[in-house]
């Protein structure tokens, strides 16, 4: 029996994965941002690409997305997803350290640019809320693109990479109010009187008393159950039921269905789930950003462009330049020297993708004039792919004046003390936790992981550092810092895990420090070839604290013992490594000698 397929169905999702796959790694290639890749695509691909001409070639309708309104539906969730990740990532201890800049920089940031493009805008549509709502979406900047750049440069710790997060962080707490305004502000309502706005901020705030004290109550017990399986597929879905439905809530009660997803996101960054759901959670992320964007694209008419290009580049060219000077003065009382400013100044000059969404909110809504709003959303989407080349450009502007006039600037705050150089721990059993012991006597900070959330449910109530998650996992390792990390610590009890662990931070950093745990000899000697710097066979050590012991006990002088185990030591790890080429790290041999 055969049943009939329609193929038509499956043409939009099989054309974006194939998209998907020519363009991330061909970009990446590139080192360029795929963001970039997946708007271009959109607009070659779309009803204003090729698009057109699907009544004289039917057969190119198989290469076309033919339907922006049901690719927005799922493109909404890029930016869902994306805010929730921001919401995980924002620790209240990272707030504190840069609430100076984040409320302070940021909060002026949008004020003052909002006012100068207001002011701008006003001239052209001659409305008061329309130059309001143009002023404060091109005020925005990408955060999509910014971030991914300034990772791609290792440039996130610089003075003006923490002064741009701290910017883009204000401004994407500010989207979500700012939406909630253009909704209420909606022409398309019968009225909107103050009782009207009254009624829906206080659904709203009922909405938000809903997620964060259902979150405060339910997330943690829930996340201890679903991981108490050891099932990724089950942890998976906990994970995507979680932003769905938290979204869902808040779109039901007026606001963005991105708020809900962020405050969610906020609830878990102070659970130890936090990590592994943000693992989890970064595929889907980026997917969906890209559908956003291929979204965004569809909606790009290039005929507009080609009709007025030295009017839309200008319009571009005077929206980064006005940001970029503004952001230049106002960074300066803030602590950046001229060189951190002219920088920074480059990475948040140009539009961000939540202007996009704003501006279109706003068209819906009749706020914003059809044409015009058209047009901004090309001028918008120009400067945001201008950003990588303007990164770069910013880059060279800053050494540039470093060269002619260096200035000293006040120092920027400190990255916060968990993107210190720390030690992690993969698993926190009995000997995780007295390794864990040790560092804490000698003022080493660490950040430990495992993969029983009984324990780490335990070890979280005493106040310790402790994330439940797979060390094995590249991504989640990321996700703890490893970058930034001065060695990884391995005390997990089962050979396969020991070695999956020592696999992927070597794969992930090179150079790291990684001291394990092993179960003897002979599985000392395998971990030695996969990369560690120091292997502890338990049998040995366990021999050599007994030998300690009873010669001690017999009265042979302690100078002596000592002496005597730490030779028998390097005899045995020199063994050990017969078959391994890599030299011993002087600095590890001292620490191993000191303290016994």
């Amino acid at each position: 029996m055969t049943t009939s397929i329609d193929l038509h169905a499956y043409q939009e999702p099989i054309l974006f994965l194939a998209t998907a796959g020519v363009v991330v790694p061909l970009f990446h290639k590139l080192k360029v941002s795929p963001v970039l890749g997946f708007l271009g695509v959109g607009a070659l691909l779309g009803p204003y690409g090729l698009g057109r001409l699907m009544p004289d070639y039917p057969w190119i309708d198989w290469l076309t997305f033919s339907n922006p309104e049901g690719t927005s539906r799922l493109a909404e969730f890029g930016v869902v997803f994306l805010l929730f990740t921001i919401g995980i990532e924002l620790s209240w201890q990272r707030l504190r350290v840069l609430r100076r800049q984040v409320f302070g920089f940021g909060t002026l940031q949008v004020v003052l640019c909002t006012l100068a493009l207001g002011l701008f805008a006003y001239k052209a549509v001659s409305s008061l809320a329309a130059a309001a709502v143009i002023g404060i979406a091109l005020a925005l900047s990408s955060t999509a693109i910014v971030l991914p750049v300034l990772a791609e440069q290792k440039r996130l710790s610089s003075a003006a990479g923490r002064a741009s997060f701290s910017a883009l962080l204000f401004q994407d707490l500010a989207v979500a109010p700012i939406l909630f305004t253009i909704a209420a502000l909606d022409t398309r309502q019968p009225e909107v009187s103050m009782l009207s706005f009254g009624i829906a901020l206080g659904q709203a705030a009922i909405a938000l008393a809903i997620i964060v004290g259902l979150g405060r109550i339910v997330l943690r017990p829930f996340f201890k159950m679903v991981s108490a399986t050891k099932s990724p597929e089950i942890f998976m879905a906990a994970c995507l039921l979680v932003v769905i439905v938290t979204s869902l809530i808040a779109a039901v009660s007026g606001l963005s269905m991105a708020l809900g997803a962020f405050i969610a996101g906020i609830l878990l960054s102070e659970t130890e789930y936090r990590r592994a759901v943000d693992t989890t959670i970064q595929p889907f992320k980026g997917l969906l950003l890209g559908v956003f964007f291929v979204s965004v694209g569809m909606n790009l008419d290039l005929a507009r462009f080609l009709e007025a290009p030295v009017t839309i580049l200008a319009v571009a060219t005077f929206l980064i330049a006005i940001k970029s000077v503004i952001i230049f003065w106002l960074a300066r009382p803030f602590g950046l020297s001229a060189p951190e400013a002219a920088e920074t100044g480059m990475l948040l000059g140009p539009g961000g993708e939540f202007a996009l969404v704003i501006i279109g909110t706003a068209m819906t809504a009749g706020l914003v004039p059809y044409e015009i709003g058209k047009n901004l959303l090309l001028v918008t989407t120009l400067t945001m792919v201008a950003i990588p080349f303007l990164a770069r450009f910013g880059r060279r502007l800053s050494r540039q004046l470093e060269r002619q006039a260096p200035l000293n600037a006040e120092p920027v705050e400190p990255p916060p003390p968990e993107e210190a150089g720390r030690i992690i721990i993969a698993g926190y059993g009995r000997v995780g936790q007295l390794v864990s012991d040790m560092l804490q006597r000698h003022n080493v900070p660490y950040l430990a992981v495992d993969m029983d959330p009984d324990r780490v449910a335990e070890q979280r109530k005493s106040g310790k550092p402790v994330y439940f998650g797979d060390g094995s996992h590249p991504a989640f390792l990321h996700a703890c810092g490893i970058e930034q990390a001065r060695a990884l610590v391995i005390t997990l009890d089962t050979p396969s895990a020991i070695e999956a662990v020592v696999a992927a931070a070597r794969q992930e950093r090179p150079d790291i420090t990684i001291v394990s745990r092993a179960r003897d000899a002979k599985h000392a000697t395998r971990l030695y070839e996969l990369g560690v710097d120091d292997a502890v066979p338990e049998t040995i050590e366990a021999s050599l604290q007994l030998s300690e012991a009873v010669l001690a006990d017999i009265g042979v002088p302690m100078g002596l013992v000592i002496a005597s185990i730490h030779e028998r030591r390097d005899e045995f790890r020199t063994i050990l490594r017969k078959n391994n080429k890599k030299p011993e790290r002087t600095e590890f041999r001292a620490r191993r000698t000191v303290g016994k």
